[in-house]
């Protein structure tokens, strides 16, 4: 009898236990796609108001959302930009659900349509992360009228610029080797054109990013400071069409259509520069001059290409692919340089639904990075160059079977190929040459799983793990990555996260310069060289007022950094078998917190962004030992951007943006060579010598600020779309410093005679730019 009972109440206890996990639940998935073209809505949500649940698409625009069984629910998607579509069903059994979402711009009229809810990202367990669209960024104004989707990331808080002008960046006091760029899954290893003031990403192909500055889902690894996650369209598969644009510097051109209409498409992109066109006409025209100096030529050009094509209704392919290269050229009498450098990227991704619950994304990826210097110097030729290669394969899994959880998984190897400072010459004659240069391999791997967990209404939390190693030349490193955020909703419309995350990299990024130059080169950790690692703490605050209508976030971090690469003070970083020799390691730390103001949606937008940070960097053999701030530390950065539709033809916008001066090391003062004779006062032929003393960093350049202001006009010819975009690059032409340097005063002009003192000078880029940018569609 005792044991009827025990097995009664292990019965009960047991049903009830199983009747909580496999309660009566249906499914609802489908796929969310624009209207006018049918490419998915990446990030679009789903949202159950009754039962405050709700679930976003992924990068193929597939949902799958686990709810109670009921009779009737009235479900709501919406989309930044896009009409919110509301559907009522019967929700009794599993079911498919399609929807294609109308854009905001295809409108007849201007109207204030339904405000997206916030409630996704406040309920979200993610954090630190920053979304942008490629339609919102081409509103702003641009530096030549050329759109930058990472120009547009450098206005958000967190993220600071890597000076004037230029696209890369640098994340809460990370370096700018410390950023994991991807393109449809593909590494790209120099995202910059032109030395810098212009991203590799072609506005038009581009769909848009995530940035993600902390909290990473495991599914990410590699780099210590961010993520940005670039993602291209897609193709239209209703209708062929062509966008472009003509602008002051550069022309672009898109064409896209179906392949097989509902079922296929495909999209290519071109664009070009053509600086050297008009250097080239100059040097034509001015060679017979006995005083002629060439101009040298100059251009960029990027190709962009996807294909997707729908197996059916489980599966689908996509191929990305994009090939970019910088070229420079310069010929002066017996003197040629060539200078070439560029990315390749490529990535198949197999996406595949095994059941209503598991989904899974598999990619293999192949990226490569390269420059070459060709210089002909009297019958002397001379090469330098250095490379990356890698090939990875990786799949991601998505599981949704519990209610209350939703479980991530996956794996991924990457082979490294790295050419590192492959240097030749010889003469005409052939009595003299040389042939230097390494080639390094390395393999690095990875395993992540997760989970997001929720527990309640209230709570909601993400736990994952990612193992990562690399081996090189029969050595294994590795460390082990936890993640975990936790989300606590204070009511409705606000809540509190934090979240812990480690990060490990293998790579690291060998630079002569405070900033990304084409001739960086990627070394693998090995040897001396540990991978660098770094722990995150971060907190938030996000809410909601005005009806929903502004998103208020507040966010505050503490990162601690290991095994930070430098260089001994000389070091040579070209033709250098033993690199790893003039490399020295210690250790940084930053921290800060970021304000955040945003309004999405109605006829005025923007946002207002303010970020108070400190980033510190400590070695044993640089600044004796003493903590110093690295180049791109900066106290105070805001940013304040405005948006304004004022017709259906017309809208304005503008940009304000203020930063404390980039840290420098300058002379603290200067001394007379000293000669045999023991003379200290100046002579012929001698010169001061500055000291720059044994710290880094101790001086600030002034602080930057600049507006921007940029009109866009649409106008309607018969055979499609078009606008004019005007844009005024630094409004006020305010004189901001690119970089500073000193010049002797004698007591003659020409600069000869009694030296008199030392002048302070700074050099400046761009005073007050406008263009004018026409774009068209049809």
């Amino acid at each position: 009898m005792t044991y009827f009972i025990r097995l009664l109440i292990f019965s009960n206890l047991f049903w009830l236990f199983t009747n909580e996990l496999f309660a009566q639940n249906i499914v609802v998935r489908g796929r969310i796609k624009d209207a006018q073209n049918n490419e998915p809505l990446i990030g679009a949500t789903v949202f159950a108001p009754s039962l405050q649940k709700g679930t976003s698409a992924d990068i193929s625009g597939n949902y799958i959302l686990e709810i109670a069984a009921a009779d009737t629910l009235t479900l709501l998607f919406s989309y930044v930009g896009y009409t919110t579509s509301r559907k009522t069903i019967s929700a009794t059994k599993n079911q498919t659900i399609n929807v294609a979402l109308a854009s905001q711009t295809t409108l007849q009229e201007v109207v204030v349509t339904e405000q997206k809810s916030y409630k996704e990202q406040i309920q979200s367990t993610q954090m630190s992360v920053t979304s942008i669209d490629m339609r919102e960024a081409k509103l702003l104004p641009a530096l030549f009228g050329e759109v930058d989707i990472l120009k547009t990331l450098q206005l958000k808080p967190g993220v600071k610029s890597g000076g004037e002008g230029t696209s890369g960046i640098y994340v809460r006091g990370g370096g700018a080797d410390q950023n994991l760029m991807l393109l449809d899954d593909a590494p790209v290893y120099n995202a910059s054109h032109l030395f810098g003031f212009f991203s590799v990403f072609n506005s038009d192909a581009v769909k848009g990013l995530d940035l993600y500055k902390g909290g990473f889902p495991s599914q990410y690894g590699g780099r210590l400071s961010s993520v940005v996650d670039v993602k291209l369209r897609e193709g239209n598969q209703e209708k062929y069409s062509a966008t472009g644009g003509i602008g002051l510097i550069s022309s672009r051109l898109l064409v896209e259509g179906p392949i097989q209409k509902n079922k296929s498409a495909f999209i290519v992109s071109a664009r070009r520069t053509y600086f050297d066109t008009f250097t080239r006409r100059y040097n034509d025209s001015q060679k017979s001059k006995p005083d002629y100096q060439p101009i040298p030529d100059y251009y960029f050009y990027d190709l962009n290409a996807k294909l997707n094509y729908e197996l059916g209704d489980k599966d689908r392919l996509f191929f990305s692919g994009y090939y970019g290269r910088d070229v420079f050229h310069y010929n002066q009498n017996r003197f040629t340089v060539n200078f070439d450098w560029g990315n390749t990227a490529s990535s198949l991704r197999w996406n595949h639904v095994f059941s209503p619950h598991l989904f899974a994304n598999t990619s293999l990826v192949y990226a490569g990075y390269n420059y070459g210097i060709h210089n002909d110097f009297s019958g002397f030729k001379f090469s330098l160059g250095s490379g990356v290669k890698d090939y990875t394969l990786k799949t991601n899994f998505n599981y949704t079977g519990y209610e209350k959880h939703n479980i991530q998984f996956g794996a991924e190897a990457t082979h490294h190929v790295f050419d590192i400072g492959r240097a030749s010459g010889a003469s005409s004659d052939g009595e003299f040459s040389f042939s230097v240069g390494e080639q390094l391999t390395a393999r690095e791997y990875g395993i992540y799983v997760s989970d997001d967990y929720t527990i309640n209404p209230r709570w909601q939390l993400n736990g994952g793990v990612r193992l990562s190693g690399m081996e090189r030349s029969g050595e294994y490193m590795g460390g082990v990555e936890p993640r975990i955020s936790a989300r606590y909703m204070l009511d409705e419309n606000s809540s509190l996260k934090l979240g812990y995350s480690r990060m490990y990299q293998y790579l690291n990024l060998v630079s002569s310069s405070g900033s990304s130059l084409p001739t960086d080169l990627w070394y693998p950790s090995g040897g001396r060289t540990r991978p660098q690692n770094a722990d995150q703490l971060a907190a938030s605050y996000s809410t909601t007022f005005l009806d929903g209508k502004l998103l208020f976030t507040n966010e505050v971090y503490y990162k601690q950094m290991r095994n930070q690469v430098d260089f001994k003070d000389g070091s040579n970083l070209f033709i250098n078998s033993q690199l790893d020799t003039t490399f020295v390691f210690g250790k940084g730390s930053a921290y800060g917190t970021e304000f955040y103001l945003e309004k999405k949606n109605g006829r005025l937008t923007g946002w207002i962004g303010y970020t108070l940070a400190w980033a510190w960097r400590q070695f044993d053999e640089i600044s004796q030992g003493q903590k110093f701030h690295p180049r791109y530390d900066r106290r105070h950065d805001i940013s304040v951007v405005v948006m304004y539709q004022i017709s259906k033809r017309l809208s304005l916008s503008a940009s304000w943006i203020y930063n404390t001066g980039n840290a420098i090391t300058l002379p603290k003062g200067r001394y007379y060579y000293q000669d045999i004779n023991g003379t200290t006062s100046p002579v012929p032929g001698i010169q001061l010598v500055p000291d720059y003393g044994a710290l880094r960093n101790t001086f600030r350049m002034p602080a930057y600020h600049r507006m921007d202001v940029g009109l866009v006009l649409k106008t309607h010819p018969r055979w499609g779309e078009a606008d004019w975009t005007f844009s005024i690059y630094n409004l006020y032409s305010r004189m901001n410093p690119y970089f500073i340097y000193f010049e002797t005063v004698t007591e003659n002009p020409d600069g000869t005679g009694q030296i008199k003192g030392i002048q302070a000078k700074q050099v400046s880029l761009f005073p007050i730019i406008p263009s004018v940018t026409y774009n068209f569609k049809f």
